[in-house]
């Protein structure tokens, strides 16, 4: 690995192999989001806790503060809505010119396997690595499950995470699932978790991500199981201690609940 990769990419997963990726990039598609109508406000408290920011250009330039800025992966794709006909119909919004101007540690895409534009996202992907190869920047590929979320079972995000492996993407943001080791095993790059299952309680989000840790996963890139949590420094703090100190689910709810009371 050239040492321009090999140095962003150690930005990124920390030497214990780990890492805790906050992604604020939910705006390119949705626009205003809950509890991130103000990027700035919602980032942060949180930057303490965290490894790394997933993040547009815009929001980038306009709610990062520079000079106290973690590695920063940058979104660069997008060119749908909410409101559009299909989320899946992306393309690549962001130039590695750019990407270097704004001196990120990775780029990232989305592809949409399955779908209509499957073809298209999987040929934005080769490309984007070709040139993160030409400048020594990490592809992370997220393999988005849109309006198909009978999908996120682990034969399909094994399928996807291959894919997005094969062609050359240095790290892959996929879902948590139920036998989460089967899609870690067929990606010879590393595995970091998007999410999982719609839960109803903090326990429940430190469970899985606890469960994706031992099964192979290196990080969490998770935004609004923290920001849109009551409290997210409790939040956040409590997903770290399972990241890189080891914490049971049962430690890390010792953690948030102690922090939301005031006690740490």
């Amino acid at each position: 690995m050239d040492w321009g990769m090999a140095n962003r990419m150690a930005q990124l997963i920390k030497e214990d192999g780990r890492c805790f990726f906050m992604p604020i990039d939910h705006g390119y598609f949705q626009g205003p989001t809950r509890k991130l109508e103000e990027p700035r406000k919602a980032l942060e408290p949180l930057l303490p806790y965290i490894d790394a920011v997933f993040v547009t250009r815009g929001v980038l330039r306009t709610s990062v503060d520079p000079a106290a800025a973690k590695p920063v992966i940058l979104r660069v794709s997008g060119g749908t809505s909410m409101v559009g006909k299909d989320l899946a119909h992306e393309g690549t919004t962001t130039s590695m010119e750019e990407a270097i101007r704004l001196n990120v540690a990775a780029v990232g895409n989305s592809i949409f396997v399955g779908t209509d534009y499957e073809h298209d996202s999987l040929l934005n992907l080769a490309k984007l690595v070709d040139e993160g190869n030409r400048y020594g920047i990490p592809v992370m590929a997220t393999t988005a499950v849109g309006k198909e979320l009978e999908k996120r079972d682990a034969r399909y995000l094994a399928l996807c995470c291959r894919i997005a492996a094969e062609l050359g993407a240095s790290v892959v943001k996929t879902y948590w699932c139920e036998n989460f080791e089967k899609v870690v095993q067929g990606c010879p790059v590393p595995v970091v978790m998007a999410g999982g299952p719609k839960v109803s309680t903090e326990l429940e989000v430190f469970e899985f991500v606890h469960d994706g840790l031992q099964n192979g996963a290196v990080g969490v890139n998770l935004g609004r199981n923290v920001w849109q949590n009551d409290y997210p420094v409790a939040m956040a703090r409590a997903l770290r201690a399972i990241i890189h100190e080891n914490a049971s689910p049962r430690e890390a709810q010792e953690i948030y609940e102690s922090i939301k009371q005031g006690r740490a």
